[in-house]
């Protein structure tokens, strides 16, 4: 859950913050946030894909699951 913060930085650093931020294609809060998880050493993991890649075995045509749904889609 994302929750609001109120930050006090030199009135010069500001529009050069944004500026960073925009040429990257990011939110100025965006950006804050990932230097902060670099810091921190918090750094997202894995990706849900990445986690369970090969963990499942497709169903075979002999399966009744593969047969129920290919009388469903097809």
């Amino acid at each position: 859950m994302k929750t609001k913060l109120t930050v006090t930085i030199d009135e010069d650093l500001l529009p050069r913050a944004k500026r960073y931020a925009r040429d990257r294609g990011v939110s100025l809060s965006e950006l804050i946030e990932s230097q902060l998880r670099e810091v921190s050493g918090d750094r997202p993991g894995p990706s849900f894909a990445t986690r369970w890649r090969g963990a499942f075995a497709p169903a075979g045509r002999s399966d009744p699951r593969y047969d129920a749904l290919a009388k469903k889609y097809l």
